[in-house]
């Protein structure tokens, strides 16, 4: 007997209780997804919109948000053209854009949806079928097409679907053009509009992976020849765990395929086997036990997300994070391959790569969190040039590189760092901490009364930055530690005399506070992580009053 739900969030509930035994249910979602017309606001965050398939990420929203970008194209508005890169509406007909989706559920069905409301306009379309996210940054230029649409929720779990809409530059959309589709889109879902699916003409296919591999020979910030050889010649295991993403597949383009290099949950499985499909150190201790019990010279594990721009890596010595290898892809590509430039990184994220930038004279510039921040110091004409950009989320590019973070270009170039150095990656990296200093990065947070979500909330916490001022002497489990350095680009971060700092970093949308800290021992994260939460709960009850 068939089972029967008043909602998708309902089905999803059960289907992700057991993933074994309630699969087929995904049936009934694809009907709650094609018969729901309940209209959704529509809010495009740090990476794009995102919604549980079925309930706010439905046909007839997907069509409604596609027809707000055709809108928004028809309007030629001189700031969105120019936030895109492109001259006008005819010119994004010609020039096209790049539809396609990652491996989970009902991805080409959607994909089909946006294509045929496209070309009812006369609008080129490229169909990638299941793509990641650098290859649409990558593919954008190289065939000078005005824009993709990434049809994925990147991390998110099996219930969501997600939209990224990336503009000529192959990065992520800036403002100027999310708010202005987010205005569009919710002004026609609050008359609940019935919109018909429009098929698709014909189907033109683009290869971006192929694509990708002659942009990163092009660029030729990665040594390809050099990661190939050592794969080849040296006594390696690589383990690229996909966890049933779209990346699967890629570095077997890339490089070659190897007895050396294993891959782990490659299978399709819209479900991902049940866990949250990001990189995250839970999801990690199939690949450390394959390098643990791996006697190779060189031992290096990745995990990556569906969508192919988060990654963390790995050896047989620890579990390390983008925190570590950003900064040790600044000392690489600084110190080994000669790269000029700038540092770049969201404001949370660990200071050890400020280290050793002020030590090799390199700037850093902290941005707010969100990859888009980046923009500035990525694009060819960037006054200053990144060398490496990065956040503590498992995000990353480097220098000549895509706008957009690339889990693949990680998995390439920490190759390439070994083969060069000689080294596995925690034995650099200890060597870069013996000269620049240990860092204990974290992050932890707390949630508030339900009525401070938003401007309440940032209001007042802004008092923070008021009452810690440079010079400021602040007790931190006993210790006395003076305030150095104040920065409010994303919420307040105090950096102390001796490096360590916490950052309070409340939530838009959300009744919750994020903590960002560092300690200089591992043993001193608690009483910065306390000091913080102290510093939060005294500026609410003081505003309060």
């Amino acid at each position: 007997m068939t089972q029967e739900f008043e909602n998708a969030t309902l089905c999803w509930k059960a289907i992700l209780s057991d993933v074994s035994k309630n699969r087929g249910l995904l049936t009934l979602i694809e009907k709650f997804a094609r018969e729901n017309t309940t209209p959704s606001r529509v809010v495009f965050g740090t990476s794009g919109w995102r919604g549980e398939i079925g309930t706010d990420f439905t046909f007839n929203n997907l069509r409604i948000v596609t027809s707000a970008i055709i809108q928004m194209f028809k309007e030629n508005d001189p700031s969105v053209m120019r936030a895109m890169g492109v001259s006008g509406f005819e010119d994004i007909q010609k020039r096209g854009i790049i539809i396609g989706h990652d491996n989970r559920f009902l991805g080409r069905n959607f994909a089909m949806e946006v294509i045929g409301l496209l070309q009812q306009e006369g609008i080129r379309t490229w169909y990638a079928g299941e793509a990641i996210t650098p290859e649409f940054s990558a593919g954008i230029e190289m065939l000078n097409a005005a824009c993709s649409i990434n049809l994925t929720p990147s991390h998110n779990p099996a219930n969501y679907g997600g939209f990224k809409f990336n503009p000529s530059d192959g990065g992520p959309a800036g403002s100027e053009i999310t708010t202005k589709i987010e205005e569009i889109a919710n002004s026609m879902m609050a008359g609940s509009p019935m919109l018909q699916t429009v098929q698709p003409q014909e189907i033109e296919k683009v290869d971006l992976t192929r694509l990708y591999i002659d942009y990163i020979t092009e660029r030729k910030t990665l040594d390809l020849d050099k990661i190939r050889e050592f794969v080849k010649k040296e006594d390696c295991i690589i383990c690229i765990d996909n966890v049933h993403g779209a990346s699967r597949g890629r570095i077997q383009r890339i490089i070659g395929e190897s007895d050396k290099i294993k891959y782990l949950r490659t299978e399709d499985d819209y479900l991902f086997g049940g866990v949250a499909p990001e990189p995250s150190d839970r999801n990690m201790k199939g690949l450390e036990k394959i390098l643990k019990e791996s006697n190779a010279l060189f031992r290096l594990g990745v995990i990556l997300d569906p969508d192919g721009d988060r990654i963390r890596h790995a050896d047989y010595n620890m579990i390390i994070p983008m925190n570590y290898f950003g900064a040790m892809v600044l000392h690489f590509l600084h110190v080994y391959k000669g790269f000029n430039g700038v540092a770049v990184k969201s404001v949370g994220t660990s200071n050890l790569v400020n280290a050793i930038a002020i030590k090799l004279g390199i700037p850093v510039r902290e941005t707010k969190v969100g990859f888009k921040n980046f923009r500035p110091y990525m694009i060819k004409n960037a006054i200053e040039r990144a060398v490496v950009v990065f956040e503590e989320s498992d995000g990353i590019s480097g220098f000549n590189h895509t706008l957009e973070k690339d889990a693949l270009f990680g998995i390439l170039l920490a190759i390439e760092t070994m083969a060069v150095t000689g080294k596995n990656l925690s034995d650099y990296l200890k060597d870069i901490m013996n000269e620049f200093g240990y860092y204990y990065p974290d992050r932890s947070g707390i949630e508030v009364d339900r009525s401070l979500a938003g401007e309440p909330l940032l209001k007042k916490l802004s008092g923070i930055r008021e009452n810690f001022k440079v010079g400021t002497v602040v007790d931190i489990n006993g210790s006395e530690r003076t305030v150095k350095e104040v920065i409010t680009v994303d919420g307040t971060k105090l950096v102390f005399d001796d490096g360590s700092w916490l950052m309070i970093r409340p939530s838009g949308t959300e009744p919750k506070v994020r903590f960002y800290i560092e300690a200089r021992i591992e043993e001193g994260k608690k009483a910065v992580f306390s000091t913080a939460e102290r510093m939060t709960r005294e500026a609410l009850i003081k505003n309060l009053q």
